[in-house]
């Protein structure tokens, strides 16, 4: 039976890249951490940089693209992201080959080998962010984080999964009293910040479905959030409307930096 292999490489404030793959075909969604970092991920794996087929990119902060340049110039690798992800691309990512450089639109399904891949619009403080829906062999992956708030587009892009990973950023009260100053608290929990641990659990009680097989909470913040917290607090919220974590759904956390488990589904 043909499987999809999913693997977060790094999922946090600090650097987020995740691998999705198949026997023919690799790619991964941002590459926000030095290329070293990425090639130890994928090295984790089995996986070796020349196998990369693309990068899909949601946004241009980065923590989603400080990779990208040294991976697209090492191994040839195309870059796709949307016209104002590339227009606003950091300098420090250096330069990108005209021939990689390639564009998506958001409710645009993007062919590549196996995978159908659709990028959706998200609210986040970017200059045209998406989130991810990925289909092949009839499988659905989907890849939502740095969502100030749920949108219908979130929300339709969440539901009719068999994998999720989905932002659980931190938790209220430490944005409250933790040590970030007023306007970077105000940014973390507005409309086009972070999604709260809360408003994960609740969205994935909304869409929760006998389909939806695993979740992966993504995107934790090292300052205002803790892995135990994320997961409780989804998991707690779940329970409530009788989602049982292990038996109707499993849910991980994933890791800061390094491959925490590889899915096959």
């Amino acid at each position: 039976m043909r499987k999809i292999q999913f693997a977060t490489i790094a999922s946090g404030s600090r650097g987020n890249c995740i691998f999705i793959g198949t026997e023919n075909t690799k790619i991964l969604i941002d590459a926000g951490i030095s290329g070293k970092k990425a090639e130890q991920g994928l090295a984790e794996l089995g996986v070796s940089g020349d196998e990369i087929d693309a990068v899909f990119v949601t946004h241009e902060h980065n923590d989603h693209v400080d990779g990208i340049g040294v991976l697209s110039r090492r191994y040839e690798i195309p870059i796709y992201a949307t016209e104002g992800t590339w227009e606003n691309m950091p300098e420090k990512i250096g330069s990108i080959r005209e021939s990689n450089k390639r564009t998506v639109y958001a409710n645009e399904y993007c062919a590549f080998n196996e995978f159908s891949i659709c990028p959706f619009n998200i609210p986040h403080d970017a200059a045209q962010p998406v989130g991810y829906r990925i289909n092949a062999y009839d499988k659905t992956l989907t890849i939502a984080t740095d969502i100030g708030h749920i949108t219908d587009d979130v929300m339709q892009n969440c539901k009719d999964c068999d994998l999720l990973l989905l932002e659980s950023n931190h938790d209220v009260n430490m944005v409250h009293n933790g040590p970030y100053p007023y306007p970077l608290k105000r940014r973390v929990l507005g409309d086009f910040g972070h999604l709260s641990n809360e408003n994960c659990g609740k969205v994935l009680t909304d869409i929760c479905s006998s389909r939806l097989k695993y979740v992966i909470l993504g995107h934790l913040s090292g300052e205002n959030n803790t892995p135990m917290l994320a997961f409780n607090t989804s998991k707690e919220i779940m329970q409530d409307k009788g989602i049982e974590i292990g038996g109707d759904v499993n849910m991980y956390v994933a890791a800061p930096f390094g491959v925490k488990r590889k899915i096959e589904i």
